[in-house]
């Protein structure tokens, strides 16, 4: 019988659940007690021992009269012995449920009915009156489970069932029962005559105060000094995704995050208030359940996120926190029944858009002016039907959570499939999230955060940099001809005959292979020791591995293969994390207007990663695809390597409150690592705070509109550790040489040593406000903020003399300035419920000083766009990668003054280009003016590829069981260069064009500003290829129902929700290309920095009609 990874979790959960509970049991039962009493009443000698043992007893004072009275000597006694001789004499019995210890009477006692048995902690026969009801949340009519009902003046009580309800036994119509529960405010009910008493309880504002997570601990919200966004888990779960950061789109102030491509699987490029670098990585660390670089986890599983933005939040992560941080805290076990949670979805998928590309006979048209000799190759296809489908994604997620006082879990499985949208593309995610939390006495408890996942991928060849005779599937769809079948007569795939011979896009998908497999397991474990009631002791240590298996088949059948009999690799890669946190807390309120905290602390994380390939070429048969490299007969060189690091962090903070009004914190992190030079080992990252709740003063005690007014300011240093791993070292490379004749392996110096190398680093200020008006009904939050980034790193050419071509150094600033608006209302709040919450960013790029202040020029276009040249600049004083060409001034008209230039067309219909620069003076330096001459000096900046701002706009609305969402996302004034506009429409005629093609300049239509087509035209980064990526998209519109109370009751279940919702169904925008939301060449530390607002052939977006179920038991 095959055993899943599920059902082994769920084993071990559960046997360390009841192994701990029996553990607890008998370590309290286990405690030594001292009793001297003579003629004293037994419940006297019980609260000594409570007093003693720390527990609590449980019973009816109809069990244990006043007048009873015992002798007894005892001295460094077990519990359960003094019990035993306590209680048996008694006819009486104990039962351990947690801390508390229930007495209860014996067998004998039933029998005779001397005593009676209490139900729950309540002594049934004894009472004269039984009492039931339900207890609900007053705002939401939701039931409450948990609540605690005591009968006051005794011991007596129980608590309420998941479906809020409960039953107790009072002795007579003067009884009073209390209801008490964490977070709302308790009330008091005398019973009289009434044997249903259903009661609602009101939140309580101040305990329940919204507790934000930060690196090391919480902090309530309102006593935050630093700059941080919070998301909800409904939030993050509104609709499925492929994994949460995907689910954070559109959610926080200064986050923007885009997909690196729309296929299943694909990655994602988040930015924090912009890029802090431009050759090192500037994306954000997570810290999952306080593990520093931990995997996240599925959406479902997440209970809350917070960003990390400004240097008060983030400088206690020292060299790693110049990006943000960003904290996730996963959903854990509540005391009360087991409960079991169901989430399923279904959604069906189609490509977000399509390119209007020319058919068969308007591709002829066009291309026969340029080449008259091309006739028709007979067939009609639209290649684009060929490759894309109709997706879906399925979604499942089982949970169960619950506990008591001394043990508490939380274990889900989860399910996400994911079918492209292009053909043979797809993606799987099946994982399992394991939490348990176990007080062990009341001074420690400790706790173990599992997560197992495993990722298999379908991929797709999209975005490629150069492609050869197979290129990507999307880019072979846009460019092949019309014109031709799928296969020709010959039955064999049909390739392009205009210019290189491509395969087409039909067969690039159905026959090219690449498939991957990932495993990753993480654990990590807690341990937590109040050494004093102020001052508490917390270890963790964490470890997280990730092994993968890439395998990819480029088969015969294809024309890069065709020439080489078929090529397999398979690559191979394991990582392994390993972490240990050590720190000490002490919280301390001094008198009743200081409030201290202190934190300080040790950490040690390694990280180890291997990788070893294998390929091979000229294969028999294609029929085994990457999975028999040894049945190739032209072997290539296997490869594998290995890279280690270690990182020594000594860190602390300390926040202190006057009157709780005036708020500071300081922050202090000295990081070492094996990375940097032996001359700058260790840097030391410190950051402060101050804020000031205003509307706490005096002067604001009448000002009734205000809940909340703070300011806070904060200023402090970030690092980024934009070295790798031996970059600072001298390092020999791998060359082949021949000695006498005879080829052999060597090694030659490739790199020079740089002593002096550091951490880039990050000066932050912030100052911002938090302003909450009409009891918290409306909540804005502003924040200004200028972040420079000092020793950014270059490769700086040496001296031919040297040996050596460059070194890397630190010189380099960049600037990231902006303001931040977060605003969320609750604008009705009766049986129509309607709230909003809006974010808006805008953040300014700069770069401020570069090596010798010279200009950087370089190439992002696809290696197979030959000529192209530069495609952007690097240059002081303007934004990170900058759009650099021609201005594009439309068409030549006959009798036009044509302006001459090596390569430029100086014919009517031909395009046209501005003049702007050309003249130097005497010193040879150009002087902006222009010389009749078209060249590169004629080149400027013509493209911005930052936002101007974005925003996301979310609105809920609820009726009786009916709620609807509906979530908007936007960014407005950035440029986008597009490779595939310039690819397709370059009208020379190789490959189909768009329908623009349809109004090419001609004799007859000269009214225009699309160029004729003609053959040899040059390729040129120009105005023309530049458009407006701003967009405004319907990101998620959901309407769904929560079945009534009544209704779930008499089916026994807790929720029951369905729903249906639509994701990316509206999109307006200006883009002349399928979708704005694009990247091209965007990964990785360099290029996600400097390679910004470009489209080449991505596998597109899709727009989702999803249907779902939400059930709790």
């Amino acid at each position: 019988m095959r055993i899943s990874l599920l059902q082994v979790v769920l084993a071990v959960c559960f046997a360390g659940t009841a192994a701990a509970v029996e553990v607890r049991a008998q370590e309290l039962l286990a405690k030594k007690v001292t009793v001297n009493a003579s003629g004293e009443q037994i419940s006297r000698v019980l609260q000594q021992i409570e007093k003693q043992a720390d527990v609590r007893f449980v019973f009816s004072s109809k069990l244990i009269q006043a007048g009873r009275k015992i002798s007894l000597s005892a001295r460094d006694m077990p519990l359960s012995e003094v019990l035993d001789a306590v209680l048996t004499p008694q006819g009486l019995v104990f039962e351990v449920r947690g801390k508390n210890i229930v007495i209860k009477p014996g067998a004998k006692a039933r029998e005779t009915g001397a005593v009676s048995e209490p139900a729950g902690v309540t002594p049934q026969g004894i009472a004269d009156l039984t009492v039931k009801g339900k207890v609900t949340d007053a705002q939401n009519s939701d039931p409450l489970p948990g609540v605690n009902i005591l009968l006051k003046g005794t011991q007596v009580g129980t608590s309420t069932g998941t479906d809020g309800s409960y039953s107790i036994q009072v002795p007579d119509a003067n009884a009073t029962l209390v209801f008490s529960f964490v977070g709302y405010i308790s009330q008091e009910i005398k019973v009289g005559n009434q044997t249903e008493v259903n009661i609602s309880l009101k939140t309580d504002d101040k305990s329940l105060e919204e507790v934000v997570v930060v690196g090391y601990g919480t902090v309530k919200k309102s006593d935050v000094t630093g700059s941080v966004s919070s998301i909800k888990a409904e939030e993050i779960t509104a609709y499925p995704a492929l994994g949460t950061v995907q689910a954070l789109q559109g959610r926080a102030a200064g986050v923007q995050i885009q997909a690196n491509n729309g296929e299943p699987g694909s990655t994602f490029k988040v930015r924090v208030r912009g890029s802090s670098s431009i050759n090192a990585s500037s994306d954000p660390i997570y810290v999952v359940d306080g593990f520093v670089g931990g995997a996240l986890p599925p959406p479902e599983d997440i209970a809350s996120i917070e960003v990390l933005k400004d240097a008060s939040a983030t400088a206690i992560y020292g060299s790693r926190g110049a990006n943000g941080v960003i904290m996730v805290t996963t959903k854990k076990g509540v005391s009360g029944k087991p409960r079991i949670e169901f989430n399923t979805s279904f959604s069906s998928q189609e490509e977000i858009n399509r390119l209007n590309l020319l058919n068969a006979d308007q591709f002829l048209s066009y291309v026969q002016e340029a080449r008259p000799n091309v006739v028709s190759a007979g067939g009609n296809t639209d290649w684009q039907d060929q490759i894309f489908r109709k997706g879906g994604i399925q979604n499942y997620q089982l949970s169960l959570a619950g506990g008591n006082d001394a043990v508490k879990y939380y274990v889900s499985g989860a399910l996400y499939d994911h079918k492209g949208i292009i053909i043979n593309s797809g993606y799987n995610r099946f994982s399992v999230t394991s939490n348990i939390d176990i007080q062990a006495s009341k001074r420690l408890k400790f706790g173990l955060n599992m997560f197992a996942q495993r990722v298999s991928r379908d991929q797709s060849k999209t975005q490629e940099g150069s492609s050869g005779l197979t290129p990507g599937v999307v880019a072979a769809a846009f460019k092949f001809e019309p014109d031709q079948p799928i296969r020709d007569a010959n039955g064999r795939f049909t390739v392009a005959r205009l210019n290189d011979p491509i395969d087409n896009p039909y067969a690039i998908a159905t026959q090219l292979e690449n498939q991957s497999l990932n495993d990753r397991i993480q654990g990590n474990l807690f341990a937590e020791y109040n050494i004093l009631d102020d001052l508490k002791l917390r270890v963790t240590l964490g470890a997280t591995t990730n092994s993968g298996r890439a395998g990819n088949y480029l088969p015969s059948t294809l024309n890069d293969g065709r020439n080489i009999g078929g090529r397999a690799s398979v690559r191979g890669t394991k990582s392994t994390l390993l972490l240990n946190e050590n720190y000490l807390v002490y919280n301390k309120k001094i008198g009743t207007k200081h409030d201290l905290s202190v934190m300080a602390g040790y950490s040690y994380q390694t990280s180890s990663s291997e990788f070893w390939e294998g390929v091979g070429q000229s294969f028999i048969t294609d029929a085994v695809s990457f999975w028999n490299l040894g049945g190739s007969s032209v072997w290539q060189s296997p490869t594998s390597g290995l890279t280690e690091w270690q990182l020594a962090s000594l860190y602390g903070r300390v926040t202190y409150s006057l009157s709780d009004r005036y708020l500071f914190t300081a922050n202090i992190r000295r990081d070492g690592s094996s990375n940097f030079s032996k001359n700058h080992k260790w840097a030391m990252f410190p950051s402060g705070a101050f804020a000031w709740k205003m509307s706490s003063e005096p002067f604001m005690e009448n000002v009734r509109a205000i809940s909340q007014w703070k300011w806070r300011a904060s200023y402090g240093l970030t690092g980024n550790q934009a070295i790798g791993p031996y970059q600072t070292m001298a390092r020999f490379s791998n060359v082949y040489t021949v000695i006498n004749g005879v080829a052999v392996n060597a090694v030659r110096p490739t790199t020079v040593a740089n002593d002096d190398l550091t951490w880039e680093t990050t000066t932050q200020f912030d100052v911002g406000t938090d302003i909450s008006l009409f009891n918290n009904r409306l909540n804005l939050v502003l924040d200004y903020y200028r972040r420079v980034t000092n020793d950014l790193l270059f490769s700086v050419p040496l001296p031919q003399y040297s040996g050596y071509t460059d070194q890397l150094q630190n010189i380099g600033t960049v600037e990231n300035k902006g303001f931040e608006v977060t605003l969320n209302s609750r604008n009705l709040n009766g049986n129509f419920k309607w709230s909003t919450d809006l974010n808006f960013s805008m953040n300014r790029n700069k770069v401020l000083k570069l090596p010798n202040g010279t200009d950087i020029f370089y190439n992002s276009a696809p290696g197979h766009m030959v000529g192209l040249g530069q495609t952007q600049i690097l240059r002081e004083g303007e934004p990170v990668g900058s759009f650099y060409g021609w201005l594009y001034d439309g068409v030549y008209q006959q009798n036009d003054n044509f302006i001459p230039g090596g390569g430029f067309e100086v014919a009517a219909g031909g395009e046209k280009f501005r003049d702007i620069n050309g003249k130097k003076d005497a010193n040879g330096k150009l002087t902006g003016e222009p010389d009749g001459q078209l060249n590169s000096d004629d080149r400027t900046i013509i493209g911005n590829p930052h936002p101007k701002f974005t925003w996301g706009l979310n609105n809920d609305f609820s009726y009786k069981g009916f709620d609807l969402n509906a979530f908007f996302q936007a960014s407005q004034g950035n440029d986008l260069l597009s490779y595939t506009l310039m690819e397709l429409n370059l009208l020379s005629g190789i490959n189909n064009a768009t329908t623009d093609a349809l109004n090419r300049w001609t004799p007859t239509n000269t009214n225009t500003n699309i160029p004729k087509a003609m053959t040899g035209r040059t390729r040129r980064v120009s105005t023309r290829w530049v458009y407006d990526g701003s967009f405004v998209r319907l990101k998620n519109l959901a309407l769904g129902y929560n079945l009534p109370r009544p209704v779930l009751e008499k089916v026994r279940l807790t929720k029951l929700r369905v729903y249906v919702s639509a994701q990316n169904i509206l999109t307006f925008t200006k883009y002349k290309g399928y979708d704005p939301e694009v990247n091209y060449s965007s990964e990785g530390d360099t290029d996600g920095n400097r390679n910004l607002g470009l489209d080449y052939a991505s596998y597109p977006n899709a727009k989702s009609y999803t249907v779902g179920l939400n059930i709790g038991f």
